[in-house]
């Protein structure tokens, strides 16, 4: 098929089939990461993108393309996550300011979108940096619109289209020298042209499907609703008025309910039993449960419903909290002068940043990006007169910086913290007496005079800045470039803490995950006090996953 006109119900099958395309390779877009550690998401992070912009325009049919392209670019900018994804959000949405007021439009046309959401995605970043997915979006629609006329076929054009751009893409390791010495192409390239390739094969009637989606209908058929049939199960919840609870044993219901699901907290004293559990089959969880005792309360949340919300909740004293990915409680409480909004993952961090004064944590950061929409759902919630956002990592900045300007009614700026480390260290230098731009430039100024790192393992062979690194050495990485690459974990951390400290240095403070045990803490700290006596030295839990050490040096 090689239409020459592009209506709302193809636009809709193009991004669908898209969509699919790349949902289906998006893992091996994961691993096309410069840095080989285990925290690839560019994949995962443009097709949650991608898929929210889907979701968006299932319900429409036989609406003009201008009211398919809005709502497509609504749904892309409340769904991005990471800066892959904002940027990719941007490449689409440009449909929407050359569509507007059509019912339809021609081949020049829709190139003419992609090349306006070129220009937003540019916008978009601060530092835009060629090699990357905006040099292989631009240099293939300025490809297409040289040869594009109103009476060229979509099919025609879009093949001059992908062939640009997957010979632009060949290209970015000579632009981004990072690129060429890690010896891959540009993950997020890689995955728009994947994107394309579905939109494609829609036209030569290849309509995918995957056991995610519901079938998607053929270009001949009229496209009628598309919804996904994820299936990520439910939350349940309840708590059982124990009736023998002097004969209740914690251990044995806890082994006995974790065969219904995962995500499983269970509270108990003599007279109550309080339950969280993530199942598929809840109507097994509750008949169950039931058998010590009769519900107090008791609650079920369909997260396929809910899948795209990320944790908001403040936990009451005495509970445990659970990392759902959606709501249990927004943030309460009296309006004051400041409101902190941060991303963390990690009990012990978690803990740690309220205790700094958070308001409110979306759980994530690496591997979790947190969406446009998390940080605006947030902002909403927190009653305050100024609010201030700490990403906590360089690859959620642009989604917080996209929410802070969408929210243009409320007081939100977002302090530029790219890892843990500067969001902790940001963190000691407010003060809720101070007024806001004190506040902002003291944060902003420690940012830039702390030193972080953190210590995890490679995931293959490569070579970073002569460095060579073996699949599973332990990799420490200082203030975003790799340093050391050992077969020890405490060498590691230990060669880390050499390129961290400097002769004016104060303060270390060192963040240590959920793999590490006692005895190597006691060793990096016996090495901290015999190699840097003047330190002050802080150790914190922080159960992170991925990382086994973050650490600050002030």
């Amino acid at each position: 098929m090689n239409p020459t006109v592009i209506d709302g119900n193809l636009l809709k099958l193009l991004i669908t089939n898209g969509t699919i395309a790349l949902r289906n390779d998006h893992q091996r877009i994961n691993e096309l990461n410069v840095f080989p550690v285990p925290d690839g998401d560019t994949g995962s992070n443009m097709q949650s993108t991608m898929m929210s912009g889907v979701k968006a325009i299932s319900a429409l049919e036989n609406e003009t393309i201008d009211k398919v392209a809005k709502v497509l670019s609504r749904g892309l900018l409340m769904g991005a996550r990471g800066n892959s994804g904002v940027i990719l959000s941007q490449l689409f949405s440009g449909f929407a300011k050359v569509f507007q007021g059509k019912e339809q439009v021609n081949t020049k046309e829709f190139f003419e979108g992609m090349l306006q959401g070129v220009k937003q995605a540019y916008s978009a970043v601060i530092n835009p940096v060629e090699g990357t997915i905006l040099t292989v979006a631009r240099e293939a629609a300025e490809k297409a619109l040289e040869v594009a006329t109103d009476e060229s076929g979509l099919l025609d054009i879009l093949h001059v289209y992908i062939d640009e751009a997957y010979e632009s893409l060949e290209r970015t390791p000579d632009l981004l020298a990072v690129l060429k010495e890690a010896g891959v192409i540009d993950s997020g390239g890689a995955g728009f042209n994947v994107i394309v390739d579905g939109m494609i094969w829609a036209l030569e009637g290849q309509i995918l499907e995957d056991s995610k989606f519901s079938t998607v209908p053929s270009v001949a058929q009229e496209i009628g609703t598309y919804e996904s049939t994820e299936d990520f199960g439910y939350c349940t919840e309840f708590i059982v008025q124990l009736k023998d609870g002097a004969k209740f044993n914690k251990d044995k219901f806890t082994k006995r309910i974790s065969r219904f699901g995962d995500s499983l907290v269970v509270v108990a004293d003599d007279q109550i039993c309080k339950v969280h559990i993530h199942t598929k089959t809840p109507g097994d969880v509750l008949n169950f449960g039931q058998q010590y005792g009769n519900f107090a309360t008791l609650k079920i949340e369909n997260m396929t419903l809910q899948h795209s919300e990320t944790l908001l909740h403040t936990e009451h004293e005495g509970e445990d909290g659970q990392d759902c990915g959606h709501k249990h409680v927004h943030y309460e409480g009296p309006s004051s002068k400041y409101g902190i909004i941060t991303v963390v993952n990690g009990k012990g961090l978690k803990e740690t940043f309220k205790e700094m004064g958070v308001s409110c944590i979306i759980d994530g950061g690496q591997t979790m990006n947190p969406s446009t929409e998390d940080f605006i759902e947030a902002v909403e919630n927190i009653k305050a007169d100024h609010i201030i956002i700490i990403p906590n990592n360089g690859n959620v900045m642009l989604s917080a910086q996209h929410a802070a300007q969408f929210m243009e009614d409320k007081s939100v700026h977002v302090v530029p913290a790219k890892t843990i480390a500067q969001g902790y260290a940001s963190l000691t230098m407010f003060d809720a007496n101070q007024e806001l731009e004190e506040n902002l430039a003291e944060m902003q100024e420690l940012i830039e005079n702390v030193n972080s790192g953190e210590v995890t393992y490679a995931i293959r062979d490569t070579e970073y800045k002569g460095i060579k690194i073996k699949k599973d050495q332990f990799i420490g990485i200082a203030n975003g470039d790799i340093v050391t690459a050992v077969d020890s974990r405490q060498d590691a951390v230990n060669n880390l803490i050499k390129e961290l400290v400097h002769d004016d240095s104060e303060i270390i403070t060192i963040m240590y995950g959920n793999e590490v045990d006692e005895e190597e803490l006691e060793a990096v700290n016996l090495h901290l006090n015999s190699h840097y006596p003047d330190l002050e030295v802080e150790l914190i839990e922080g159960n992170q996953a991925v990382y086994a050490y973050i650490i600050a040096v002030e």
